[in-house]
């Protein structure tokens, strides 16, 4: 009985290797595809070079008038630009410019392999660089969600930025893993998430160490605002909590009461636009 007892477990142990091997490839896979903007909004396309392998397509909205300054928008995992219309609508009707990109290896942008904000990093400093070109003297904003926001907080040797938004943003990418995974398959999520985290350093040469946003928040040096949903389960409100610990003054924290891991502006659209905006006209619009 125990050889086939044995035999049996191995087959479970091998299709289970499988199926995290199966999910690694999807979690990295990079698919690209026309990304569109509402003609509404008037968006200038762009293309900016974010380094070897990695093209950033991206759309500029030029300010009514005299600009507040800028905002750069940078959306979640496996999302594009178009996540982000609503905002950048929102943010033209209040006087700034705004600039929203696909990530690198995600909507039209390319890139060898998703790394979970480590190299869309490179995305975001080529979109800073260019908004500030656009806007010489203005201040910048920066409003993140999720991947987008942990790109920015990943971002070494970022040109200078005045203000963030980080909404929905995991604290260590352990973490994150284990949340997901724990969603799905209760108590079997920690013990199978290290096994997905051992994918890394071989499918893309990158530490768990490296993707620790909780780490670098603390340094950023400059006005964060920490968006969560109160009832998110990919990233907890107690590991929320814990980032906004870690960050550096001044700092505040809104959390959206009764949201899961979702797009906050249309959960609570009259609420976000009210407490951004002000933020954002403290930090970005204000002298």
């Amino acid at each position: 009985m125990r050889i086939p007892l044995l035999s049996s477990f191995l087959i479970l142990v091998l299709l289970g290797a499988a199926a995290l091997w199966v999910l690694g490839s999807a979690l990295i896979k990079v698919e690209p595809r026309a990304v569109t903007l509402d003609v509404a909004l008037g968006a200038e396309p762009l293309t900016l070079d974010a380094g070897p392998g990695r093209r950033v397509a991206a759309s500029y909205i030029p300010a009514l008038g005299t600009s507040k300054g800028g905002i750069l928008l940078l959306h979640g995992i496996h999302g594009d630009r178009r996540q982000m219309e609503a905002r950048a609508a929102f943010l033209h009707r209040e006087g700034y410019a705004v600039m929203l990109i696909d990530l690198p290896g995600q909507g039209a942008s390319t890139a060898p392999a998703v790394t979970f904000g480590l190299t869309e990093a490179e995305g975001v400093r080529a979109a800073l660089a260019e908004l500030q070109r656009r806007l010489p003297g203005r201040r910048i904003g920066v409003i993140g969600v999720s991947l987008g926001a942990a790109s920015l907080v990943l971002c070494r040797d970022c040109p200078k930025v005045d203000a963030a938004v980080l909404e929905s943003m995991y604290p260590s990418i352990e973490e994150a893993v284990e949340d997901r995974l724990r969603m799905r398959l209760g108590a079997l999520g920690a013990p199978l998430s290290r096994l997905l985290l051992w994918q890394l350093p071989l499918r893309l040469d990158i530490q768990p160490a490296q993707l620790r946003p909780i780490a670098r928040v603390g340094s950023l040096g400059m006005p964060l605002l920490i968006v969560a949903g109160s009832a998110d389960r990919h990233t907890t409100l107690a590991e929320t909590e814990r980032l906004y610990a870690a960050a550096a003054a001044p700092k505040s924290l809104w959390v959206v009461d009764g949201a899961a891991h979702v797009d906050l502006h249309s959960y609570a659209p009259a609420e976000y636009e009210r407490r951004i905006g002000a933020f954002l006209e403290r930090y970005v619009a204000g002298h």
